[in-house]
């Protein structure tokens, strides 16, 4: 960090803010993708089973009711973003605005301990599911809106893809503790042999499991700590704000979008390809579970090596970023992340893109591990390299205002991806083909490219 900041005082910020990544990662790692949703979904499927329908519909009911959750969510995030950042930057400040919006985080999260593997509280447990993700989407939107003041334009993309890097190893970290003290295998022991929770756990309640919930709140108030001690707003930065100032602020904002044909396109283009990404980041570990029959424990295995594979590229991707710029890094990474949709669209536990497979054969399983490692790894590169890009279509007087339409192009269609998935989940009642609309958001999000400026459209 010695090249990036010489100054104590501006060092220890930089770092209170990666502490931001590393503390609220467990919330995408553990609750959306490797534990918590892949654990939902084989609830939700034995109830469906037990109400008296068939495996494959039962499968489809899972994932699509797993997809309305997300889908409803992503529109309340998505809408209320870009009045959140105006209000934030009429106000002057962001640091209380992320202090409220965590308060969300930890009781939605800590609330999932009441996901009974009965199926008894599958509509409430979502209903604590969206609170939290809220608190965790909306805090990230007042966090990225501080990366300006991090650094100049050339060294905000090391920034950014170090943050990225410091909160998947946090991640990485944190599914190692679930998989190896928490998370209980078919025999009712942990990875390494354990009862959950050296016993003061019930495995057969899937005690273990479900603690992931209540792990994951009291990760993020202990290392949200150093956030709070070292990252503050400006000195003289509170103003008196309304929603009407804030109002105007975003009008203004949003009629300024018809003269910036770089912005415009940009925000589209997020728009779909961020939507295609937290598609593929909801549905991993489900289509793991419901298509390849994995159980909790290999999906954490296989979040593992995502991560690792999310540390490493993200801080390679961060440095790429740094020399080429954010753009080409944004175009390399979709298509990569393009090839490996087909890939999995296109697999069975019987074949692989047409060829057959001998029964038993574990290839499936080898070849999603490296899909795997290609959409943590790419998807790492993707995220770090567009909140660059989007530093450098923002007015440095305003930029949380600036996140809060990135966020509302990140999540006003965040509603697609899983209301898609769910609508061709249930036509085709496969989940494996219902991951099909990734593909064709991705390649939406790629076209729109075109019309954006590399080093952006400052006001």
């Amino acid at each position: 960090m010695s090249t990036i900041a010489v100054d104590p005082a501006l060092r220890r910020r930089i770092w209170g803010w990666f502490f931001f990544d590393w503390a609220s990662q467990p919330y995408h790692t553990l609750l959306v993708t490797f534990v918590f949703g892949p654990y939902f979904a084989s609830i939700a499927f034995d109830h469906y089973l037990a109400s008296g329908l068939g495996e494959s519909a039962a499968e489809a009911q899972a994932q699509a009711l797993w997809a309305r959750c997300l889908a409803i969510t992503g529109l309340i995030i998505g809408f209320g973003a870009p009045l959140m950042g105006a209000l934030a930057d009429s106000s002057g400040r962001r640091v209380p605005w992320v202090f409220g919006f965590s308060v969300l985080y930890v009781l939605g999260a800590g609330a999932l301990w009441f996901a009974y593997p009965e199926g008894t509280t599958l509509h409430a447990m979502l209903i604590a599911f969206g609170i939290g993700f809220i608190g965790a989407e909306y805090a990230l939107i007042f966090t990225n809106s501080q990366l300006p003041s991090l650094g100049t334009d050339e060294e905000i993309g090391a920034i950014s893809g170090s943050g990225f890097a410091f909160g998947y190893a946090g991640g990485f970290v944190a599914l190692l503790i679930m998989l190896l003290v928490f998370v209980e295998q078919g025999d009712g022991k942990t990875l390494i042999g354990l009862d959950p929770a050296f016993g003061l756990l019930d495995a057969g309640a899937r005690e273990g499991t479900r603690a992931v919930g209540p792990f994951s709140a009291l990760w993020y108030v202990v290392f949200m700590i150093p956030y709070f001690l070292w990252v503050k707003d400006p000195p003289g930065a509170a103003r008196s704000a309304s929603v009407g100032s804030a109002l105007a602020m975003l009008r203004d904002l949003l009629r300024s979008l018809l003269k910036r044909l770089s912005l415009s396109a940009y925000l589209g283009s997020s728009m779909f390809y961020r939507d295609a990404l937290n598609g593929l980041y909801g549905f991993g570990g489900v289509y793991a579970a419901l298509v390849l029959g994995w159980d909790i424990v290999q999906i954490g295995i296989f979040g593992i090596v995502a991560l690792v594979s999310s540390v490493i590229f993200s801080w390679a991707g961060g440095r790429l970023d740094s020399r080429i710029g954010p753009k080409p890094v944004i175009i390399g990474a979709i298509v990569v992340l393009i090839a490996v949709c087909v890939v999995v669209v296109s697999m069975t536990r019987t074949q692989i893109l047409g060829f057959a497979l001998p029964d038993g054969s574990t290839l499936p399983d080898r070849v999603f591990f490296g899909c795997g490692m290609l959409i943590g790894g790419m998807g790492g590169v993707v995220q770090s390299a567009s909140r660059s890009l989007m530093v450098r279509h923002s007015d440095p007087a305003s930029p949380t205002e600036y996140f809060g339409l990135y966020g509302l192009s990140g999540r006003a269609t965040a509603f697609v991806a899983p209301a898609l998935i769910g609508v061709v989940t249930t036509a085709t009642q496969n989940a494996r083909l219902g991951i099909t609309p990734i593909i064709f958001l991705f390649l939406i999000g790629l076209v729109l490219l075109v019309w954006v400026k590399p080093e952006g459209d400052r006001p």
